[in-house]
């Protein structure tokens, strides 16, 4: 019996240290899995439009597309972090985090801006005027299969993935003001959500657990990560203290 209450006291000890990793403060409630890693931005300081990165304290500032004769802007890092999409004149361009690679997804006559990444990095939202009015489209993140969601006779711009995939955030020109709208991820179910008589628009979805498979839990009465590390250290003292007493009473059982 006691080698039975000692393996319980095993497992339970594994899962215990488990929690310890899986709710500590830098994991519970961030927006994407992963520590802070370099920030991407477009700067006019070389006398045009160029996309750099720098570190999260700022330094190592570096220019990644080093073209004079374009205007590079809007960029946006992919979910894993490997690629950076961006607009360069009036086409959607991918590159590597280091400036490589540069690759021209759209190669479209018309105005084609404002990429997005899909949360799982295979798709890019992005607005178009390739039919004669500004209109939602997406496409696979190698620029394959470029597909038009909206069809509206006014403008629709700024368009932000849901974080699971499912849903697009966009604005839409109702009536001479934009207005926040969503759509289904196929361009289906488009319905206008801020009804207000002002410009809405540049929409962006909140984050909500589960995160990488991390849920976050925001109703369990804990105030932040902090809390979680707190109580499942307490967790394991306690089980620690257990296994020692039941570990102790079987050496007096055995005397």
């Amino acid at each position: 019996m006691s080698r039975i209450i000692m393996a319980s006291l095993a497992v339970l000890l594994v899962m215990a240290a488990a929690l310890v990793l899986l709710f500590s403060a830098d994991h519970v409630g961030a927006a994407f899995p992963g520590a802070n890693g370099k920030i991407v931005f477009s700067t006019w300081r070389d006398g045009n439009y160029e996309i750099y990165v720098m570190n999260a304290n700022g330094s190592g500032q570096t220019n990644l597309t080093n073209n004079a004769a374009a205007m590079d802007r809007t960029p946006a890092w992919s979910p894993d972090g490997s690629k950076i999409v961006f607009q360069r004149n009036l086409e959607i361009y991918v590159m590597n985090a280091n400036g490589t690679g540069q690759t021209n997804l759209t190669n479209n006559a018309a105005g084609d801006q404002e990429p997005d990444w899909s949360p799982d990095g295979s798709k890019i939202a992005f607005r178009s005027s390739r039919d004669g009015n500004v209109e939602i489209y997406k496409m696979n993140a190698d620029g394959s299969g470029q597909t038009r969601l909206t069809n509206n006779t006014r403008e629709d711009a700024h368009p932000a993935w849901s974080p699971d995939g499912s849903k697009i955030a966009f604005a839409h020109n109702l009536t001479g003001e934009f207005q926040v709208y969503t759509m289904n991820a196929n361009g289906s179910g488009q319905a206008n959500l801020s009804n207000n008589i002002s410009n809405d628009w540049e929409p962006d979805w909140q984050p909500l657990g589960p995160v990488g498979g991390v849920a976050d839990l925001p109703d369990a009465g804990v105030s932040s990560g902090v809390d979680y590390a707190v109580l499942a250290g307490g967790l394991v003292a306690a089980l620690l203290a257990l296994t020692a007493s039941a570990w102790l009473a079987r050496r007096r059982w055995l005397r």
